[in-house]
């Protein structure tokens, strides 16, 4: 029954105009893929939304004959072959309309584990890299899965420093498995079944990897994981379109800042700008966000590794030394214990409250934080 229901669901799957949500609308019609093929022309066409040019493909032997193959091929090279509308996918990617319906799967996916999309330029820098260094370097001791394409650059970084930290990581492909591209990154596509990682693809056997494929390929991305962080991308850059879809189904998104005059982090400034995607401050804050317990943000830092103290005028550390964390003083008490005039000792009051070292409460009271 099974491997029935798998041979039309590829055949009709197949089919010229019948994409993922044609495929989904005509199977909840008729509860299974084989109903559906084995529908009348007329029968077909009484579904709403289900024209002559769609039902004329369905039924082509063909498209049978293609499907066989594909599922021998499947079985000779270990391919989990995973059916939507009989509940295979991830529940996550499966909460998005428009979720393939029929997902293609070597390794074995891990759901109980948070996972995250970090994706970006092919171009990345040493300030791109170092930050995806840092962040899995923060989250590797946390239950996490990370996701990205395996592309060069930011996909291939996020993949390889995962493996690094013994942290399990899915690249999701923009071909069938007949092929790898790109051709330099199999040995580390490889590596990542080896390191109990996952690789998907919604392309069968046939599908080579061209251009629109790779759109297609980064909703996928944005939907296995409820959020995605973009590390570096220029205007209208692939990453763009992985955010888009996270927005679309309403995921988090999160992207790293950089200077203006640098391609790479204009499209990561515009995201932010159009409110898009939340700017990353510092990785502790980030950790935080997604949910993890390692995350408490230092005034200041970005990277883990390039902590900052901040050395205060003798005058600022005064006051620090004065104030408890529980019991607020009012600015009079601070003023007669330094013995400094009140509207000397503001400008540093407002100055520490600026920095995160001290909150400031009704009736000019001050807490040391």
């Amino acid at each position: 029954m099974r491997h029935e229901e798998t041979l039309y669901a590829i055949a009709l799957r197949r089919c010229p105009l019948i994409g993922d949500v044609i495929f989904r609308k005509l199977v909840a019609e008729v509860s299974s893929a084989k109903e559906v093929w084995d529908l009348s022309k007329s029968g077909l066409q009484t579904i709403f939304g289900i024209g002559r040019k769609i039902a004329v493909e369905i039924g082509n032997p063909d498209h049978l004959k293609f499907a066989e193959k594909e599922i021998e091929f499947c079985l000779k090279n270990n391919i989990k072959i995973n059916l939507r509308h009989l509940g295979d996918l991830p529940a996550i990617l499966n909460e998005c309309d428009d979720a393939p319906a029929i997902l293609y799967q070597k390794g074995d996916f891990d759901s109980s584990k948070k996972a995250v999309s970090i994706v970006g330029t092919r171009n990345i820098s040493n300030y791109g890299k170092q930050f995806i260094e840092d962040f899995l370097n923060a989250v590797k001791n946390e239950n996490i899965t990370t996701v990205s394409g395996l592309a060069l650059g930011a996909d291939a970084e996020v993949h390889d420093i995962s493996i690094k930290n013994k942290i399990q990581t899915v690249a999701v492909l923009a071909h069938g498995f007949h092929t790898l591209y790109p051709s330099r990154n199999r040995k580390l596509s490889q590596k990542i079944l080896e390191e109990n990682g996952v690789l998907f693809t919604e392309f069968n056997s046939s599908q080579k990897p061209d251009r629109e494929n790779f759109i297609q390929r980064n909703r996928i991305i944005a939907g296995l994981t409820p959020a995605t962080v973009v590390v570096e991308t220029a205007f209208g850059g692939g990453s763009i379109s992985t955010a888009t879809f996270a927005n679309n189904y309403n995921r988090e998104v999160y992207a790293l800042p950089g200077r203006i005059d640098e391609k790479y982090s204009q499209g990561c400034n515009q995201l932010i700008f159009q409110n898009k995607a939340a700017v990353i401050s510092t990785i502790p804050s980030l950790v935080d966000q997604l949910g993890f317990q390692n995350g408490t943000a230092k005034t200041g830092e970005l990277f883990p590794s390039s902590e900052i103290k901040i050395v205060l005028p003798e005058q600022q550390e005064n006051i620090l030394a004065i104030l408890d964390k529980k019991t607020p003083f009012s600015l009079d008490e601070i003023s007669q214990r330094l013995e400094i005039p009140t509207y000397k000792i503001l400008p540093d009051l407002l100055q520490l409250e600026i920095l995160g070292l001290i909150k400031a409460l009704s009736g000019r009271q001050y807490l040391a934080l």
